[in-house]
């Protein structure tokens, strides 16, 4: 084992960063050679007077980096990099697109990693539509989309009406889902160097491929109830961002709801300051909540996009946006651009799905199926902190000392389960640490591996870390 420490007196920013730039560093000297053993991670942080969490999360960056790898009882070792597995060697752009997520999980483990709708048998239903369309449309499966029929319009009004507002069907776009659909909005209405608004946590799917066309990210303040208005109104002020993209209903990954008064009030400064609005209602419709949408206070300014992924069947890519009036044919061009245009089998299966009324249906039995999971979870993991809603498939987990967000992800990995840390969804690097973790849980086939996972992880709460010293 090495007796080297690191000197955090160079650079800036915080510890665990510091520690991971100067691992790296030590690496790259010499002065920490391939297979040398990483000091545990409790010793260290009594030698240099810092939590175990700050030197976890430093090793857990630094394995993110590909420069060290675990084992399991053994510790951490500087990896060779000309004998490091392919799957390490990322370029620097992989990277920072590619989340916290390993990009192939392992069948092996326990998936409290996704949100996708659960499995009802509904691939059944899909089947028999696909069959349907075959059978009648044998010319426009084997041909591009050249033209859209009305009933993807109608399903899409159908889908995304809610709280009392029900869009026009001529302001409607069929998309390959809620994410094309953001994307196509922010290439449409906004220009390489634009700044767009995301909360601190968001679904950062969409502002890591908004980086990837070239727009600068900028993040506003949340609390219980939501984005703070004042500190959008300051961003608005200061940063004159070109969009904000939001999740007012049941907010990925907090399950916040945000109030009328919150939503009116962050109407009423987009107005002001000439500033667009998506709003994702992916999880909406399944949240059986009353409150206003904000495209129904500002549809001057808003995109309401939803699809059927959470609730219906997430291998069904399909979507739609309503837009603002107007804008309905520079989003369907730009969607096209982005994306290559829309399957026609694809559009017409969600189409029929919403139609028949069996996407509700499906709907209604994933919200049922995913409460008494949620009721499941609340038990397992009784005694400690975090939120919920009945009708959403995760929860925000807060995490007792010392653990933090990416070393309790790592030990869940090394005992069979798959959670998603704080981290992944950072719209933007920040210094501020919430300490929790989302737990996805309507992936599991059985309600014994719903519950075996819960255990998993309500062992490792129980214990604080003290059987997690030094592996990846």
């Amino acid at each position: 084992m090495t007796n080297w420490l690191p000197d955090l007196s160079r650079g800036s920013g915080p510890v665990y960063l510091r520690l991971a730039d100067s691992i790296e560093s030590a690496i790259s000297s010499g002065a920490l050679p391939a297979g040398s053993k990483l000091p545990p991670q409790r010793n260290l942080a009594y030698d240099i007077g810092v939590t175990i969490g700050t030197i976890g999360r430093a090793y857990a960056l630094v394995h993110e980096r590909g420069l060290v790898a675990g084992e399991v009882g053994r510790g951490t070792y500087v990896l060779n990099r000309s004998e490091s597995p392919p799957g390490e060697q990322t370029d620097p752009l992989t990277i920072s697109l590619g989340g916290t997520r390993l990009q192939d999980a392992p069948a092996d483990k326990i998936r409290f990693d996704t949100t996708a709708a659960p499995d009802l048998g509904q691939g059944k239903i899909i089947a028999g539509i696909l069959a349907e369309i075959g059978e009648q449309h044998l010319s426009e499966i084997s041909s591009y989309s050249r033209s859209f029929p009305k009933n993807w319009f109608e399903a899409g009004r159908r889908w995304l009406a809610r709280s009392g507002w029900t869009p026009e069907a001529e302001n409607i776009v069929p998309t390959l889902g809620a994410h094309a659909a953001a994307i196509s909005v922010i290439a449409a209405v906004s220009a390489p160097g634009d700044k767009i608004v995301f909360e601190n946590l968001s679904y950062t799917q969409v502002s890591r491929s908004a980086r990837l066309l070239g727009r600068r990210t900028v993040t506003v303040d949340f609390d219980d109830q939501g984005v703070i208005p004042d500190d959008f109104e300051r961003l608005c002020q200061q940063q004159h961002p070109k969009l904000a993209f939001l999740m007012p209903t049941v907010h990925n990954p907090t399950v916040t709801i945000m109030p009328y008064e919150r939503r009116a009030a962050i109407a009423a400064i987009a107005r002001k300051h000439g500033v667009w609005l998506i709003e994702d209602d992916l999880y909406g419709g399944m949240a059986d909540d009353d409150t206003p949408l904000i495209a129904s206070l500002a549809p001057d300014r808003t995109f309401l996009v939803s699809g059927l992924s959470k609730s219906v069947a997430a291998g069904v890519r399909g979507g739609w946006v309503a837009c603002p009036p107007h804008f309905a044919q520079r989003i369907r061009v730009t969607h096209r651009m982005i994306t290559g245009g829309l399957p026609f089998i694809l559009a017409e299966t969600c189409a029929r799905l919403v139609e028949s009324g069996m996407a509700h249906q499906i709907r209604k039995q994933s919200v049922e199926e995913l409460s008494r999971r949620v009721r499941i979870a609340r038990e397992q993991l009784q005694g400690f902190e975090f939120e919920s809603h009945l009708h959403a498939p995760f929860l925000w987990l807060k995490l007792p000392e010392p653990w933090m967000s990416g070393t309790f992800k790592n030990a869940a990995f090394r005992d069979g389960v798959l959670v998603d840390d704080e981290d992944e969804f950072k719209a933007a690097r920040g210094d501020k640490s919430y300490h929790r973790v989302r737990v996805g849980f309507s992936s599991p086939k059985t309600g014994q591996e719903l519950i075996a996972g819960l255990m998993i992880l309500r062992r490792l709460l129980e214990n604080g870390g003290s059987a997690y010293d030094g592996e990846i």
